[in-house]
């Protein structure tokens, strides 16, 4: 069973230093932070890290108790990278170990589940030496059969604009 958003918060929030038996927070703080991590992780979707996010639980930020769905490699980038989000919103410092740690965490998820985006070749690319033009009559690319559409994005099912 993997994470729920209050789970994420609760352990960002160590890393700033709030404690959640020392410090009141409110249902109000929550919403912000999981706003907060619903925006950085659909980010992160768009600069192609695919982590599966569930969708269910993205629609508004009132489900804290929903698992997420995100793979446990994740779960260290998710809370150190949230932290250093959130800090600012509670009057905190990041410490640069925090800092280096979000980033080497980032790293280590992004070698393992970054996609490339996926894109075509234009239509005055040469083809090569190989391909030579008494061939196919026209020594560079042919245009696409398949466009792909870059305004969709099928992980969560929504249309950018």
């Amino acid at each position: 069973m993997g994470y729920t958003r209050r789970q994420f918060i609760n352990a960002a929030m160590t890393e700033i230093g709030i404690a959640d038996y020392d410090f009141d927070i409110t249902a109000e703080q929550y919403q912000t932070a999981a706003r907060r991590l619903d925006s950085m992780l659909l980010e992160w979707n768009a600069r192609g890290l695919r982590l599966g996010m569930n969708t269910a639980a993205s629609i508004d930020g009132t489900q804290l108790d929903v698992d997420v769905g995100l793979p446990d490699i994740a779960n260290e980038a998710v809370i150190m990278n949230l932290a250093i989000k959130i800090a600012p919103s509670f009057g905190k410092q990041v410490m640069p170990d925090t800092k280096q740690g979000a980033k080497m965490a980032l790293n280590t998820v992004m070698a393992r589940f970054a996609e490339p985006i996926p894109m075509q070749l234009g239509q005055n690319t040469p083809l090569g030496a190989g391909n030579k033009p008494w061939r196919y009559g026209n020594p560079f690319v042919r245009p696409p059969v398949e466009y792909i559409d870059p305004n969709t994005d099928s992980t969560f099912g929504i249309e950018t604009t």
